[in-house]
């Protein structure tokens, strides 16, 4: 009869998770960063949602905060279970949503913008993201790098893997047009943004940990050993980038206001109507279909929905030629 030895594999998984979360980053770069590949932003999301989620998974087992699901019994945990037995973990969005995530709010933002886009382009190829949205890609792999070099170290970041993509043709005006003008987005992309996007303070929208945001500028220079540099960085504080961010600072402005149910019937009733209820807002907008995107009459932002001010005014219109029944 046999007597061999057991083997005994001694390994630490927490740096198992970093291993894999860091390979996955990687891949994600790489595969972004491809000129031969054109389904490119599902992918990226895909491989960067797997490297954050196995970096907070390390990070909480350190912390030794147990990231499986499951239901406290009277005297011990009841552990959820796939069909085959496996312990089934957090997935990244319920790892952002715990409270000892250390992750910061722009950082947290960045990704759940990501995970929700996820949702909107699976299974469609929709390439006109790849460029509309790449400054919240980067702004994602630069957060991963600074995470994962924070709460582990240096050996553990991807920063010397992120580097200036080269392009071999300028854009045209027409080209610039075309991406601020977000044609060839489906509809419900289009909202997707927008409704996310609103919903945002504005030091959350303009941040470099939401979107990593560079502008190239054609240059030329009298300076010898400056001619071969790409990127010429300025300081923030100076007064070309002050003028730089005053203009975007007014695109950021052109964003509609957005309103609760609750605020579009308190403003109703401030303007003589009070009998004018949210039974009846309800009424009114079932009535006339008014949440079919066609319309433009608002936004959904993850569960919530949001009137835009021309519903607002439609209401008002529909109040004053209706004034005997709401005052």
């Amino acid at each position: 009869m046999s007597t061999a030895k057991r083997v005994r594999r001694i390994f630490s998984i927490k740096e198992e998770l970093l291993k894999k979360s860091r390979e996955a980053a990687l891949a994600a770069v790489q595969i972004f960063n491809n000129p031969n590949v054109t389904f490119k932003s599902e992918t990226y999301i895909v491989l960067m949602n797997i490297a954050w989620t196995y970096l907070l998974h390390a990070y909480y087992r350190a912390e030794q905060v147990d990231y499986r699901y499951f239901i406290q019994g009277i005297k011990r945990k009841q552990y959820s279970r796939t069909k085959n037995g496996a312990f089934k973990h957090w997935e990244l969005e319920r790892c952002l949503n715990e409270g000892q995530c250390p992750l910061e709010r722009e950082v947290v933002q960045n990704l759940k913008f990501l995970i929700g886009l996820r949702h909107e382009i699976e299974h469609q190829m929709t390439t006109r993201i790849d460029d509309l949205l790449s400054a919240r890609f980067q702004a994602c792999c630069i957060n991963y790098h600074d995470a994962a070099a924070s709460l582990f170290g240096e050996e553990y970041g991807i920063a010397k893997h992120l580097a200036v993509s080269l392009q071999f043709s300028s854009l045209s005006q027409e080209q610039v047009d075309t991406l601020e003008q977000q044609e060839g987005l489906p509809r419900h992309i289009k909202q997707y943004i927008e409704g996310f996007d609103g919903a945002l303070a504005p030091d959350e929208f303009g941040s470099a940990k939401f979107a990593y945001r560079v502008i190239f500028v054609p240059k030329t220079t009298n300076h010898p050993n400056q001619a071969d540099q790409v990127i010429t960085f300025i300081k923030a504080d100076s007064e070309l980038a002050k003028g730089i961010n005053a203009t975007y600072s007014v695109i950021r402005e052109t964003e509609r206001p957005k309103w609760l149910p609750t605020q579009i019937v308190t403003k109703i009733k401030m303007d003589g109507f009070p009998k004018f209820g949210m039974a009846q807002h309800t009424d009114l907008w079932k009535s006339c279909e008014a949440k079919n995107p066609a319309k433009g009459f608002g936004v959904q932002v993850a569960k919530t929905w949001y009137w835009y001010d021309s519903w607002l005014a439609y209401v008002r219109k529909y109040c004053t030629d209706n004034s005997g029944t709401n005052q």
